[in-house]
């Protein structure tokens, strides 16, 4: 008889389907590992898909915002994961993260810093590198546009203070709200980003546009310039 190279899902006992499982009970049913093993599809000659996922969450201590970190180099180090694999994992955190990122920002009223950090942290609070957003807002408020303005080293950005106030006017936005990431993990803002913020907040008068804010966002923490006193 020949010997099967691999564990594929068809040759499972049927406790240890996960994709059957989903069907009959449903996706809450499912654990992490049991979720990551859909798609991974198969494992390696002596590790089933489930077994293999579980070696993967346990290398990132069943953590999903680290798995979501990991690159595909980094996953394919793991034996049984090859780069269509590896993008395959890549793709669909990225897909979670979008999600969340979206559910955030619908039409959400402006109240405090905290919302704003919530709406930011998704989309750039883990990035080894630096980020500026500006959250775009109407006379009620509520968040009617989010913009990527720049993109940059872990050093810093560029910021384009003409191109933000044009995007205002083209969203008849009354009011912006800035934000950008410290991969370092430091909260206290530099020189150039208090510069920057006082620059944009001048040139907004100009056309009756108003600041209200400036968020520094870092994987589990803000830094507020209004609720600080420095806007």
């Amino acid at each position: 008889m020949e010997e099967k190279t691999n564990f594929s899902i068809k040759y499972w006992a049927e406790d240890d389907k996960p994709r059957e499982k989903l069907a009959l009970k449903g996706r809450a049913a499912l654990s992490d590992a049991e979720l990551l093993a859909i798609l991974i599809g198969s494992g390696s000659r002596n590790e089933s898909a489930v077994e293999l996922s579980k070696r993967i969450l346990a290398s990132v201590q069943n953590n999903l915002n680290a798995l979501g970190k990991m690159s595909i180099n980094q996953l394919m180090t793991f034996k049984g994961i090859g780069e269509a694999k590896a993008i395959s994992i890549i793709a669909a955190v990225e897909l979670a993260r979008r999600r969340k990122s979206e559910e955030a920002t619908q039409l959400v009223k402006i109240t405090s810093s905290k919302i704003i950090f919530e709406i930011m942290q998704p989309l750039i609070g883990e990035l080894p590198h630096e980020e500026f957003w500006v959250l775009y807002l109407n006379n009620s408020n509520k968040v009617i546009k989010k913009e990527q303005l720049s993109k940059g080293g872990i050093t810093g950005t560029v910021v384009d203070v003409r191109l933000i106030l044009k995007l205002a006017l083209e969203n008849n936005a009354t009011s912006l709200i800035l934000s950008h990431n410290h991969p370092s993990g430091r909260l206290e803002p530099s020189e150039p980003d208090i510069e920057i913020t006082q620059k944009l907040k001048s040139a907004a008068r100009q056309l009756e546009l108003s600041v209200i804010d400036h968020i520094i966002v870092t994987e589990n923490g803000y830094y507020s310039f209004a609720d600080e006193g420095v806007m």
